[in-house]
């Protein structure tokens, strides 16, 4: 990922260094397995902890010769083990290596990644209770349709999240798999219980089949759960934009002193941050695709999936955990404007009260069928000639049937839409 999308935290674990730092811990880790099994000599796995060490530069020096990245590492640490070296990697393959590290660096960045949408949620939940109350006007299809507040808008999105916050920890959990079985996975020259040793001092679960790599649905189910966490996010930049737009005009992004919006139009103040994060999530979703290809590979082990990993693990996990710091940083400055929101509400004259009379005129025992054309009536009227839906309903002659126009004032209480707002709260924040 470009330095523009990158923290330097995320970023360092995709690093060469850190992951040749990870793939020495599973290597001297399953020294020591095999010592405490009786299969190499303690001292051995001890020289092995001990005098280990890598050198980026010296391995990728050697790559260029081997074409091979665990060989190449596997080299360099020799040199500095000496003759107990020959005790390393003893009846492993690469890919034990390999997709073991890759759920080492996943789960790694998993963590940073639940920070992340920690701070959102907190975002979230503190100004849904700001704006519990702030009437706003909700739309259907882009049409205005019944009050609702801006706080039931974030609580929305909290709820999304929250949800997306359980995926990514269950996510967490089938990607966090280790495996050490050997060529084609049958443990033909390592026990499993050295697998389970490593797999325990590692934080990880033993895969439980793993033929030479770990099963890829793991990895597609994980990228996945990313996808869905950017899809939440273009879901909340989506609403600013529309929110920030001239003729709304209902929330903004904040504008700093001495920002600037246009190179060209000393006035313009764009939601910027939105539409980077609707890019963004583009991005990031378009590696789902590929990690579903992923699972389909040959017999027991093919590499096709490996070149595709090498760029979305790092790419998709330092773009999402770059998102989720920019959308909560707009969340806790974003801008809203109840003065705005009550302009809008009256801009549609009192139609939003349509269902409402609707509603009551079903309840004085008149059918739908009927109730609705008489109903649509006026509001046709008043929506085609901009006029108050309150003095259509009372000017027309079949609703002074069925109604006191005199008491047509209730229909249109704002009030009513919001009065079950603390017990949605109370679901959401229970």
């Amino acid at each position: 990922m470009i330095p523009r999308y990158s923290r330097p935290e995320m970023q360092h674990i995709w690093s060469d260094e850190s992951r040749f730092s990870i793939w020495f811990d599973i290597e001297a880790s399953a020294s020591e397995a095999l010592a405490e099994l009786g299969i190499i000599p303690a001292s051995a796995a001890e020289n092995i902890r001990q005098r280990g060490a890598f050198n980026t530069e010296r391995i990728l020096e050697i790559e260029q010769t081997t074409k091979h990245d665990v060989i190449a590492f596997l080299t360099n640490l020799a040199e500095s083990i000496g003759e107990d070296s020959r005790f390393v990697h003893l009846g492993m393959t690469s890919s034990d290596v390999l997709d073991t590290g890759l759920a080492i660096q996943l789960s790694r960045a998993t963590d940073i990644l639940l920070q992340g949408m920690d701070r959102v949620l907190a975002a979230l939940k503190t100004r849904a209770f700001e704006h519990k109350d702030t009437l706003c006007i909700g739309r259907s299809h882009g049409i205005h349709a019944e009050p609702t507040s801006m706080g039931l808008k974030l609580a929305g999105h909290y709820a999304e999240f929250a949800r997306n916050r359980a995926r990514l920890v269950q996510a967490k959990a089938e990607i966090a798999t280790c495996a050490l079985s050997g060529a084609v996975g049958n443990f033909a020259h390592i026990p499993p219980e050295a697998e389970a040793m490593v797999a325990q001092k590692l934080g990880l679960q033993p895969e439980t089949v793993s033929t030479q790599v770990i099963p890829r649905d793991r990895h597609a189910s994980y990228f996945a759960t990313l996808g869905l966490i950017a899809a939440a996010i273009e879901r909340f930049a989506v609403e600013v934009r529309h929110l920030q737009r001239t003729e709304v005009g209902e929330a903004e992004e904040s504008f700093g002193k001495g920002q600037k919006g246009s190179s060209a139009m000393p006035h313009k103040r764009n939601p910027v941050l939105s539409e980077n994060l609707t890019g963004l999530s583009r991005l990031i979703r378009s590696h789902v695709a590929p990690a579903l290809e992923n699972i389909t590979l040959w017999h027991e082990r093919d590499i096709s999936h490996s070149s595709v990993e090498r760029i979305i693990a790092p790419d998709a996990t330092i773009a999402l955990d770059f998102a989720l710091s920019r959308l909560a940083s707009m969340i806790e400055n974003l801008v809203i404007f109840p003065e705005r929101c009550q302009e809008n509400l009256a801009a549609s004259k009192g139609l939003f009260a349509s269902q409402q009379i609707l509603l009551h005129l079903i309840s004085l025992g008149i059918p739908r069928e009927e109730a609705y054309p008489l109903v649509q009536k006026p509001a046709m009227r008043a929506w085609q000639n901009t006029l108050k839906f309150q003095d259509c309903l009372a000017e027309d002659p079949d609703i002074q049937k069925h109604l006191d126009v005199k008491t047509l004032d209730k229909f249109f209480e704002l009030k009513h839409y919001i009065r079950h707002v603390d017990q949605i709260f109370g679901k959401i924040f229970a």
